[in-house]
Protein backbone atom coordinates (compact mmCIF):
# COMPACT_ATOMS: atom_id res chain seq x y z
CA UNK A 1 0.00 0.00 0.00
CA UNK A 2 1.12 3.17 -0.92
CA UNK A 3 -0.14 7.21 -1.15
CA UNK A 4 1.44 8.87 -4.31
CA UNK A 5 1.65 12.70 -3.91
CA UNK A 6 1.52 14.41 -6.86
CA UNK A 7 2.25 18.72 -6.65
CA UNK A 8 1.54 20.77 -9.42
CA UNK A 9 5.03 22.28 -8.80
CA UNK A 10 8.07 22.04 -6.31
CA UNK A 11 6.35 24.95 -4.48
CA UNK A 12 4.13 22.91 -3.16
CA UNK A 13 6.29 20.75 -1.09
CA UNK A 14 5.19 22.60 2.11
CA UNK A 15 1.58 21.49 2.16
CA UNK A 16 2.89 17.97 1.14
CA UNK A 17 5.21 17.60 4.03
CA UNK A 18 2.19 18.13 6.14
CA UNK A 19 0.49 15.72 4.49
CA UNK A 20 3.80 12.97 4.50
CA UNK A 21 4.72 13.56 8.19
CA UNK A 22 1.25 11.99 8.93
CA UNK A 23 1.93 8.91 6.55
CA UNK A 24 5.03 8.68 8.07
CA UNK A 25 3.64 8.38 11.49
CA UNK A 26 0.77 5.50 10.50
CA UNK A 27 3.73 4.12 9.24
CA UNK A 28 1.67 4.52 5.08
CA UNK A 29 4.92 4.46 2.46
CA UNK A 30 4.21 7.13 -0.12
CA UNK A 31 6.38 8.89 -3.07
CA UNK A 32 6.26 12.21 -4.10
CA UNK A 33 6.49 14.06 -7.26
CA UNK A 34 6.17 17.43 -8.71
CA UNK A 35 4.28 17.53 -12.62
CA UNK A 36 1.89 19.91 -13.54
CA UNK A 37 -1.46 18.53 -15.63
CA UNK A 38 -1.31 22.06 -17.67
CA UNK A 39 2.63 22.32 -18.34
CA UNK A 40 3.66 18.67 -18.27
CA UNK A 41 0.54 16.13 -18.57
CA UNK A 42 2.95 13.63 -20.51
CA UNK A 43 5.23 13.43 -16.58
CA UNK A 44 1.95 12.73 -15.14
CA UNK A 45 0.54 9.83 -17.27
CA UNK A 46 4.02 8.78 -17.01
CA UNK A 47 3.87 8.41 -13.31
CA UNK A 48 0.05 6.90 -13.61
CA UNK A 49 1.57 3.99 -16.19
CA UNK A 50 4.62 3.64 -13.41
CA UNK A 51 1.45 2.27 -10.91
CA UNK A 52 -1.04 1.11 -13.24
CA UNK A 53 -0.17 -2.45 -12.44
CA UNK A 54 0.07 -1.88 -8.41
CA UNK A 55 -2.40 -3.21 -5.90
CA UNK A 56 -3.28 -0.63 -3.09
CA UNK A 57 -2.34 2.97 -4.21
CA UNK A 58 -4.53 6.13 -3.74
CA UNK A 59 -3.11 9.31 -5.18
CA UNK A 60 -2.71 12.65 -3.97
CA UNK A 61 -3.26 15.77 -5.60
CA UNK A 62 -2.14 19.05 -4.34
CA UNK A 63 -2.72 22.17 -6.73
CA UNK A 64 -4.42 25.30 -6.38
CA UNK A 65 -5.62 27.83 -8.70
CA UNK A 66 -7.10 26.53 -11.96
CA UNK A 67 -7.04 22.49 -10.87
CA UNK A 68 -6.87 20.34 -13.57
CA UNK A 69 -4.11 18.21 -11.98
CA UNK A 70 -6.92 16.22 -9.17
CA UNK A 71 -9.02 15.51 -12.28
CA UNK A 72 -6.39 14.85 -14.98
CA UNK A 73 -5.02 12.21 -12.17
CA UNK A 74 -8.48 11.14 -11.32
CA UNK A 75 -9.50 10.25 -15.48
CA UNK A 76 -6.64 8.79 -15.92
CA UNK A 77 -6.24 6.23 -12.99
CA UNK A 78 -8.44 3.11 -11.74
CA UNK A 79 -7.50 4.13 -8.11
CA UNK A 80 -8.85 6.68 -5.43
CA UNK A 81 -7.62 10.50 -6.12
CA UNK A 82 -7.46 12.90 -2.93
CA UNK A 83 -7.16 16.44 -3.72
CA UNK A 84 -5.68 18.63 -1.06
CA UNK A 85 -5.70 22.40 -2.52
CA UNK A 86 -3.40 24.69 -0.74
CA UNK A 87 -4.11 27.92 0.59
CA UNK A 88 -2.38 30.96 1.91
CA UNK A 89 -5.27 32.76 3.06
CA UNK A 90 -9.45 32.87 2.83
CA UNK A 91 -9.77 34.11 -0.64
CA UNK A 92 -7.32 31.76 -1.84
CA UNK A 93 -8.69 28.75 -0.31
CA UNK A 94 -11.95 29.95 -1.71
CA UNK A 95 -10.60 29.53 -5.18
CA UNK A 96 -8.76 26.40 -4.80
CA UNK A 97 -11.37 24.59 -3.36
CA UNK A 98 -14.19 25.33 -5.81
CA UNK A 99 -10.91 24.42 -8.54
CA UNK A 100 -10.36 21.39 -6.76
CA UNK A 101 -14.78 20.66 -6.33
CA UNK A 102 -15.73 21.02 -9.76
CA UNK A 103 -14.88 17.90 -11.72
CA UNK A 104 -16.36 16.85 -14.94
CA UNK A 105 -18.20 13.51 -15.20
CA UNK A 106 -16.27 10.41 -14.63
CA UNK A 107 -13.63 12.03 -12.51
CA UNK A 108 -14.42 11.47 -9.11
CA UNK A 109 -11.49 13.43 -6.86
CA UNK A 110 -12.29 13.29 -2.64
CA UNK A 111 -11.80 16.93 -1.81
CA UNK A 112 -9.62 16.90 2.01
CA UNK A 113 -9.35 20.55 2.67
CA UNK A 114 -6.84 19.91 5.89
CA UNK A 115 -3.56 17.96 5.07
CA UNK A 116 -3.90 16.40 8.44
CA UNK A 117 -7.53 14.63 7.46
CA UNK A 118 -6.26 13.96 3.85
CA UNK A 119 -3.07 11.79 5.52
CA UNK A 120 -6.16 10.31 7.75
CA UNK A 121 -8.58 9.32 4.89
CA UNK A 122 -5.82 8.03 3.51
CA UNK A 123 -5.15 5.68 6.72
CA UNK A 124 -8.79 4.74 6.97
CA UNK A 125 -9.23 3.67 3.11
CA UNK A 126 -6.28 1.55 3.49
CA UNK A 127 -7.40 0.57 7.05
CA UNK A 128 -4.21 0.59 8.56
Amino acid sequence: MKAVIIMGSASDEPHAKKITDKLDKYGISWEQHAASAHKQPLKVLEILDANKDSKDIIYITIAGRSNALSGFVAANSEFPTLGCPPFSDKSDMLINIHSTLQMPSNTPVLTVIDPGNCALAVKRIFGV
